[in-house]
């Protein structure tokens, strides 16, 4: 069975990695200092889009557990999404000392922070400012694998080795790190230093660092 719920407009003012990735938290240039003012204060320079983030997702075979923390993980993401602090670290990161993130796709950073508002999925491809998708469990103890998605896919799969370990916070890294894979920002498999300016795992970075003072 699937079940879905909508998140359609928090006016608030938030990786895991493909296969074969450990979604690491190790820190990225680039990242803005967080003040309070920073997370709590609302901005008029932030286009609206930032506060009208949603979600369209579908949860398979979810227990009512799992339901409620990645309901609480999507809250949380959209409030990150309404701060300045989102905003000015996805337009402020750089790598090598250059204002940009690696696998970029072609985008300048202000273009990446825009696809991000603007929801368009290589599958959905409409600029809806939602994140589409669905989202399923799985256990494997002996991977070190945090989550992967497939291209043609509109699934993300998680795995219960670490989603149980998770707080709201934690589950949200994952699945925003799955959903920027959705919408063209990839990475290499193995680790590497650079890897983690990639879109995916410097986003996640910042979402989960946000996220974190706000839970």
């Amino acid at each position: 069975m699937t079940k879905s719920f909508f998140i359609l407009s928090l006016l608030v003012t938030f990786i895991s990695c493909g296969k074969g990735g450990d979604g690491g938290s190790t820190s990225a240039e680039g990242q803005v200092d967080l003040t309070t003012k920073e997370i709590e204060g609302g901005d008029s320079s932030l286009p609206n889009e930032a506060y009208t983030f949603g979600f369209n997702v579908g949860l398979v075979n979810m227990a009512s557990d799992n339901e409620a923390k990645l309901q609480r993980s999507m809250e949380l993401v959209a409030r990150v999404i309404a701060t300045k602090a989102f905003r000015d670290g996805v337009l402020n990161h750089t790598y090598n000392g250059v204002k940009t993130f690696v696998d970029n796709g072609g985008y300048t950073n202000s273009q990446i922070y825009k696809k991000i508002l603007e929801g368009a999925e290589k599958l959905f491809p409409s600029k809806n400012n939602k994140m589409d998708m669905e989202i399923e469990l799985y256990t494997d103890l002996a991977s070190t694998t945090v989550g992967y998605t497939y291209p043609n896919s509109p699934r993300i799969w998680m795995n219960t080795k670490y989603f149980d370990k998770y707080t709201a916070t934690g589950a949200t890294a994952n699945l925003t790190h799955e959903w920027l894979n959705k919408i063209g920002f990839g990475h290499a498999v193995s680790y590497s230093t650079s890897r983690d300016y990639t879109v995916p795992y410097a986003v996640g970075r910042l979402m989960s660092k946000i996220a974190a003072t706000l839970y």
